[in-house]
């Protein structure tokens, strides 16, 4: 299992990615599931990969030699003016991937699925962010949308409905996703350390801070015993709850 989020702010773009597989409670691997492209003063792209793991390393590495490639093949994402079209060649690589490793199943519940959260910014457009579908289709973030999350979704949702807001500062943001984060390593064993987090600042065409959070980081620990202890105080501070019987 995997759990990933990429967030949109004003200020630009957070993206989080555990770096946890499993394939059996006794056959756990770390992996990197972030990725990092980019041209200094032009353009940097980032793509976050959930799903069969096969299936997302050979989409990496497709990207990756496509940069490499003679110059009578398609663009590459380096290349390509867009983020949107960023997002489209990602989704037809994804899609070629999973169609190519699934033979003539049903590609959307092939086992060899994965879902891939593509952010990024290109000089002369915003910072955007999308999230691509196995089947190689793919929605963008917005205003009403300014988050994507794939993999282990739903622990760590509330926390991110709840404490998101577009102005908020790099630090802020990066507080509510390790609380995020928390709650679903707490929940869900299959989702682990270490994770890996990276900011973006807008219209900086560079890759931003890098931080890899290990189990003994201190400050991501302090996070977690915080959010636990004030969660006990919340609840205290509560108006009690009477039965109709008493």
């Amino acid at each position: 299992m995997t759990y990933c989020v990429g967030m949109r702010l004003d200020r630009g773009l957070v993206f989080m990615a555990d770096t946890r597989t499993n394939a059996g409670v006794d056959n756990v691997f770390t992996f990197r599931k972030m990725f990092n492209w980019s041209k200094p003063g032009e353009r940097v792209i980032t793509i976050l990969t959930a799903g069969n793991l096969a299936t997302t390393q050979a989409v990496v590495s497709l990207l990756s030699e496509r940069m490499k490639a003679p110059e009578d093949r398609s663009p590459s994402i380096l290349e390509v003016p867009t983020m949107f079209q960023v997002a489209k060649l990602v989704g037809d690589t994804l899609k070629e991937t999973v169609q190519s490793q699934s033979g003539n199943g049903p590609v959307a519940d092939s086992t060899f699925s994965a879902t891939l959260i593509v952010g990024g910014q290109i000089a002369g457009s915003e910072p955007r962010l999308f999230l691509v579908y196995p089947e190689g289709n793919f929605i963008e973030a917005s205003d009403e949308n300014p988050f994507f999350q794939i993999g282990e979704t739903k622990y760590g949702r509330p926390i991110l409905l709840r404490g998101y807001d577009p102005a908020m500062s790099f630090e802020d943001a990066v507080r509510i996703l390790c609380l995020s984060f928390d709650s679903t390593l707490k929940a869900n064993l299959s989702v682990g350390m270490p994770l890996d987090l990276m900011t973006y600042e807008k219209d900086s065409f560079r890759v931003g801070r890098e931080r890899r959070i290990e189990s003994d980081d201190l400050a991501f620990n302090a996070l977690s015993d915080a959010w636990g202890q004030a969660l006990k105080t919340a609840i205290h501070s509560l108006p009690p709850y009477a039965f109709d019987d008493d």
